[in-house]
């Protein structure tokens, strides 16, 4: 309601072909009288939305003078969003949106309080989710938001629940997909990849065992996530590997930290090259590419006085390599 005509502000290209779009607005909330400015990061498709409602609104301004008092016009202001959505409906179902071919909206009419909960949820589907959401959806205090996600009772714990079974979902979807992989020979690479592909042979052991002895249950995929299931949930996910976090005294980001019983890995002391129960699948080798990629250029730009510098990132390109060449050779099917 506080954004006005020029809240689109210029898109800022931050890398060749990448561009970052922003809206300019103000924050009321807690604020002295007036609200204080800021700026929210959004995707293209909604910078292009607010640049054509100001663009329509000030048309319909300048087609009705002596409107002009100085300031800029509210984009929206006050407005009825279950009014909104209906004309808006009822313009998708005219013969204007049926020239469009534009095909009906189905369900029923979504409310501003089912919107913001769903973008809570996928914001702290993500690592450091909290943090995004706390600056996203510009919350007081990051108790505000941790209340999203980790406060007993109501909502919150209605949001924590749905969390959880969206992450179990997809570890359990993942799994299945690197056992699959397994069946058609594609395999993991890295330190803990026997230890998974002998949990993947004791389970491909047990499919023709348990057809046999009950004809009634086929080999789908629910009786191979059954047995897949205990696996699933120690699977954490990280930028360039899988780590399974069945036993945390093997995993070496603990170690290095001093923290032996915590219950969870620390993703950003992971070094999945030396780590026991680390994994690399076919999906992350655009990572470690990049990597080498990246390194092969910071070490043409050294100069010949960075000796330190370029012997940490010549093991760091080596290291790379030669994760690249573990996953290309694990992943060759074979007959």
């Amino acid at each position: 309601m506080e954004l006005t005509t020029a809240a689109a502000l210029p898109p800022r290209e931050t890398a060749p072909g990448l561009a970052r779009y922003k809206l300019a607005g103000r924050v009321i909330k807690d604020q002295p009288h007036g609200g204080t400015p800021d700026e929210w990061v959004v995707i293209a498709e909604v910078h292009r939305a607010a640049r054509l409602a100001a663009s329509l609104l000030t048309r319909c301004r300048d087609d009705k003078p002596g409107q002009d008092d100085g300031q800029e016009p509210l984009l929206f202001g006050r407005f009825s969003f279950d009014s909104r959505h209906r004309a808006f409906c009822d313009w998708i179902d005219s013969p204007a949106g049926q020239r469009l071919g534009l095909a009906p909206i189905p369900g029923p009419p979504p409310t501003p309080r089912a919107l913001r909960r769903t973008l809570a949820i996928e914001l702290a589907y993500r690592p450091g989710g909290i943090l995004a959401a706390k600056l996203h959806l510009k919350h007081i205090s990051v108790a505000t938001t941790e209340g999203y996600a980790s406060r007993p009772g109501g909502a919150q714990a209605r949001l924590l629940a749905e969390v959880s079974e969206h992450e179990q979902q997809r570890n359990l979807d993942l799994t299945l997909q690197a056992f699959r992989d397994y069946q058609q020979g594609v395999h993991p690479s890295g330190p803990g990849a026997r230890e998974l592909l002998d949990f993947f042979t004791a389970v491909d052991a047990q499919l023709p065992a348990t057809a046999t002895a009950s004809p009634a249950v086929l080999g789908s995929d629910r009786e191979v996530l059954n047995l897949l299931s205990k696996r699933a949930r120690t699977l954490h996910l990280a930028a360039a590997n899988y780590c399974w976090f069945a036993d945390p005294a093997k995993a070496l980001c603990l170690r290095l930290a001093g923290t032996p019983d915590a219950d969870k890995p620390l993703a950003g002391l992971c070094d999945s090259a030396r780590c026991p129960q680390a994994t690399h699948h076919p999906c992350h080798r655009d990572v470690w590419a990049d990597h080498a990629a990246s390194t092969t250029a910071f070490l043409g730009a050294l100069g010949p006085a960075r000796r330190a510098e370029k012997t940490r990132l010549q093991h760091e390109h080596a290291r790379s390599l030669r994760v690249l060449q573990q996953i290309d050779s694990a992943a060759t099917t074979k007959d």
